[in-house]
């Protein structure tokens, strides 16, 4: 057994996740601050190496978590970083046990996500003024967004040759570096056309970016960047519910199973390692079908025609 200091294990344990299994960035930052978190209580507790690590103590870790004010979601992802801390501590030879084995999340209810109508989605994609280069690119990028439901990570990340014509396919780069193909809807694939021939050029003013979608002279456009049109574009159109790029991915699936999709297509396409992270899209998609059955069927409501 080869013991050793606790920020030491938290921080090979970090690597390995960089490294190994190949996590994106922002996967890697939040088991960080996470562990950060875990860390600092060991600290303070005058816990020094893992083999101090019992059940006991990050049973009183997790109740600290839980009082402090976070979401079960969040306490629960705390909860699911410190397991696979002590499972690799075990796995590396650090300890002889994991003590985070049984370790318990909160139970929540999973939330439904925030969707658009199909009349929000068409106000946003109205707003971008497709005269200028930049109102170009916006146009193209929620255009994309909508038509193949990709993370604003992916949207970002894209490159020049990661659109295929002929079928209009995008080779997209997703969670985990997993390669995915996307179908492009003709009305995405023309404004990206429009984009690449008249307002890519401007934009990025001769410096053979390989990126699809550049904000500045060859860097990409950062989601940061696109977080920040879209929230102009969004107060712009009208819509009153909370836009996020998220929630265009949302409406996607959504709308593609109320057109009669199947779940394992969906999957496939948002790149969902699990069906059961689909599935809630089910759940959107039969509310909204019985939504507009109660408010159009003559017998949907108990109060009945006389």
């Amino acid at each position: 057994m080869r013991n050793g200091p606790i920020d030491e294990g938290i921080s090979l344990y970090l690597e390995v996740l960089r490294v190994e299994r190949g996590l994106s960035q922002n996967t890697v930052s939040a088991y960080a601050r996470d562990l950060t978190r875990f860390g600092n209580f060991c600290e303070e507790s005058s816990l020094t190496n893992v083999d101090q690590i019992t059940r006991d103590v990050l049973s009183e870790f997790v109740r600290g978590v839980g009082s402090s004010g976070l979401a079960a979601r969040s306490v629960a992802r705390v909860v699911s970083s410190v397991r696979g801390l002590t499972r690799f501590l075990l796995l590396d030879g650090w300890t002889e046990e994991d003590p985070g084995a049984r370790l318990r999340s909160p139970k929540f209810g999973r939330p439904l996500p925030d969707v658009l109508t199909r009349e929000d989605v068409e106000a946003i994609l109205a707003v971008p003024d497709r005269s200028t280069p930049r109102g170009l690119r916006d146009a193209a990028m929620l255009e994309l967004l909508y038509s193949s439901g990709l993370r604003v990570s992916e949207l970002c990340g894209l490159r020049l040759n990661s659109i295929q014509e002929d079928p209009p396919i995008l080779v997209v780069r997703g969670k985990g570096d997993k390669e995915r193909l996307v179908p492009v809807g003709p009305l995405a694939l023309d404004a990206i056309k429009a984009y690449l021939l008249e307002g890519r050029p401007e934009i990025e003013k001769g410096t053979s970016s390989p990126w699809l979608f550049v904000g500045r002279p060859g860097k990409a456009l950062t989601r940061e960047g696109f977080w920040k049109n879209l929230k102009r574009i969004a107060l712009q159109s009208g819509v009153t519910k909370k836009v996020s790029p998220h929630t265009l991915r949302h409406s996607f699936a959504t709308h593609l199973l109320e057109g009669g999709a199947d779940l394992r297509s969906v999957q496939e396409m948002l790149g969902h390692a699990d069906i059961s992270t689909t599935e809630i899209y089910t759940h959107v998609a039969g509310e909204r079908l019985h939504e507009v059955h109660r408010e159009a069927h003559p017998r949907a409501s108990r109060r009945g025609k006389k």
